[in-house]
């Protein structure tokens, strides 16, 4: 789906509210009951609660599903939009959204501006939009999980990559510099680079290969492996080389390569560690043979080789310090399980086009699970398929007019911030009336 923000200014607080008490509900419900929602929001009088359920859910922020068994809300990816928005804005970390510029496997990333116009790229991480690529395997593992929800995994996805990227950032690895995280969202610096795919010619090819070879090597030392390195998810950002300029040539560029998409990272104490290290190490070579006609005359790098030289010396086990952090092992192997049955873990390439009935299946549910819009989860010509995170679009000279504020108001909820405390249960209206004297 595309985020859009048009709809974000009309909302009232009796709307932030309900949309907030749908998303609670959501933690223990797939539909949420409408007495629950009303419970959950905890506002006067229950008609003003039925009024914003209109209002959220013609804009398609929640959603009926067909043929459920009771009357229920389900949140959808764009009332998940609009909840990490409201929270962005009020950090001041998000004040208007721009264009979107990529379009991954599994998000979408657009510029936005903080409230001093600082250009940032925001990720939005919509796991399970290529899920019909294994839609049987899906459903048997949603099946039997109970908190295997898209909106569940997306959250992990954006919660492991902002600790991978500030861990790999705090160490001097070139990765774009992490601003916060909320939610499927995550916030970090612009890069002014185009993707390794996009570059035609380079005047050191070999100079180039060697640099990508060394960070493959870095990230083995400190125990981690990228999972998906190769052209689309390397960034090159054209700097000034100091040391090689002279007063007679003082324009001397170097090509610097920036890392990005870090969601199918992994240690290199994993079972398959191997595996993916080699597949790192054939992309970059496979690329540069048939983009550059570059082959280069040393063999390898190796897996044994780099498992030799993790945490030596004085270098610290980066996969160590992220679970740390945070992001458990047990996060960790729910992403894993999740990835590994829809097939996305470092696909290495450009997602395969869905044909025939895999249209219907899309979101990995059954038929009667579906929502009454297909708006929420169908993918339009705006998302192709044939791009990934790093497939960038040029950006017009001028951003400030293709931005939209947000024009939030401020708005606090009280009573909504701890979400642990219970849910009272619903009054039993027959015999409150029948206590008060009614006909029953």
């Amino acid at each position: 789906m595309k985020l859009d923000t048009r709809a974000i200014r009309y909302l009232t607080a009796e709307d932030w509210r309900v949309l907030t008490a749908v998303e609670m509900g959501s933690r223990n419900h797939t539909l949420v009951p409408t007495h629950l929602i009303i419970q959950i929001a905890s506002l006067r009088s229950p008609g003003s609660v039925h009024k914003s359920i209109s209002a959220l859910a013609k804009t398609g922020l929640i959603a009926r599903m067909k043929n459920a068994k009771y009357d229920g809300y389900r949140l959808t990816y764009g009332g998940l939009d609009y909840l990490a928005l409201n929270t962005l804005r009020k950090g001041q970390w998000v004040y208007s959204v721009g264009n979107q510029i990529g379009v991954g496997k599994e998000s979408d990333i657009y510029v936005v501006a903080n409230e001093s116009g600082t250009n940032c790229v925001l990720k939005i991480h919509r796991l399970g939009r290529i899920s019909f690529r294994t839609v049987k395997s899906n459903r048997d593992y949603l099946r039997n999980r109970a908190s295997g929800s898209w909106m569940y995994m997306s959250r992990l996805a954006a919660m492991k990559e902002f600790a991978f990227m500030r861990a790999l950032r705090d160490n001097g690895f070139r990765v774009p510099e992490p601003v916060t995280q909320n939610r499927h969202t995550v916030v970090m610096e612009f890069v002014d680079a185009f993707p390794l795919r996009q570059i035609s010619e380079v005047p050191d090819p070999a100079g180039l290969y060697d640099e990508l070879m060394e960070m493959i090597l870095s990230l083995a030392r400190v125990g981690l492996i990228h999972g998906d390195f190769n052209e689309f998810n390397i960034l090159i950002k054209e700097e000034q080389d100091v040391q090689q300029s002279t007063l007679s040539n003082p324009g001397v560029t170097k090509l610097t390569p920036v890392l990005i998409d870090f969601p199918q990272m992994l240690s290199m104490d994993h079972s398959n560690a191997a595996f993916y290290f080699d597949r790192d190490v054939a992309c970059i070579k496979r690329f540069f043979e048939r983009r550059f006609g570059f082959t280069s005359d040393e063999p390898g790098p190796f897996f044994a080789e780099a498992a030799k030289e993790v945490g030596k010396g004085s270098v610290k086990r980066l996969d160590v310090e992220v679970e740390a952090t945070g992001f458990s092992k047990k996060m960790a192997k729910e992403l894993e399980m999740y990835m590994k049955e829809v097939g996305v873990v470092g696909d290495g390439e450009a997602p395969q086009e869905r044909t025939g009935d895999d249209d219907a299946d899309q979101t990995g549910e059954d038929d009667s699970d579906q929502v009454e819009t297909s708006e929420e989860y169908e993918t339009s010509a705006e998302h192709p398929r044939s791009k990934t995170d790093s497939d960038l679009e040029p950006l017009p000279d001028d951003l400030e007019a293709n931005f939209d504020a947000l024009d939030l108001k401020e708005i606090e909820i009280p009573g909504l911030e701890d979400w642990s405390r219970p849910v009272k249960a619903a009054p039993d209206l027959r015999a409150t009336k029948k206590a008060a004297g009614w006909a029953i």
